[in-house]
């Protein structure tokens, strides 16, 4: 039987690919739930100073008032000539929670004339399961690549358009769904994480 997990979300486009992921790991045993299933809960402000601390406020407070297991991330893009901007708030980086079209000109803009060998990025993202009897566990991984001078391709959400990952001649989003998930930052937290989330689920009994 499938045990059941929420995702702390309401981002399609992260729900879809952390399903496609953790279906791919652990076939059939995980149920995976959106926060649209739960239209009364309240968006966790993310008042963390790290991509951990976010990530557990979130899966912490989903936990809590769900009553089931929760996972949850934050991730972010980091680029070397901002000093590791705009990082955790890579989701509002133009003021506007989600607006990717705003946060991806706002980044250009501010890059423009920075030459190819100093547009050096990377994304992080830090998973984190919150369990109803406060067990958590979290895992970082990461996605190392440039940025491009304009955006490219149409799969994916964020940066994925001006994010070129190193060694591919393509960008993120002109990656199919399984090549990215190989190789991205919340492929790699989420293999990490996936076999204590397993363990701790199917432990449940």
């Amino acid at each position: 039987m499938a045990r059941s997990l929420v995702l702390a979300t309401r981002n399609q486009g992260k729900i879809i690919e952390f399903h496609r992921i953790l279906e791919s790991l652990a076939p059939g045993k995980i149920e995976l739930i959106g926060l649209d299933k739960f239209p009364e809960l309240e968006d966790v402000e993310e008042t963390g100073s790290t991509f951990e601390e976010n990530a557990l406020l979130k899966a912490r407070y989903t936990a809590a008032m769900t009553g089931l297991p929760s996972i949850s991330d934050d991730s972010g893009l980091c680029v070397d000539a901002l000093g590791g901007a705009p990082g955790i708030l890579s989701a509002r980086w133009a003021g506007v929670h989600g607006d990717d079209r705003a946060n991806l000109e706002k980044l250009l803009g501010e890059l423009r004339d920075t030459p190819d060998e100093k547009r050096g990025a990377h994304f992080t993202c830090i998973a984190a399961l919150s369990m109803p009897d406060g067990r958590e566990v979290v895992a970082e991984g990461l996605f190392q690549g440039r940025i491009l001078y304009a955006p490219i391709g149409d799969q994916g959400f964020g940066y994925d358009p001006i994010f070129a990952p190193l060694g591919i001649s393509m960008s993120s989003a002109q990656m199919s769904a399984d090549e990215k998930d190989a190789v991205s930052h919340r492929g790699k937290s989420l293999r990490s994480l996936a076999p204590q989330v397993i363990q701790m689920l199917e432990g449940l009994g």
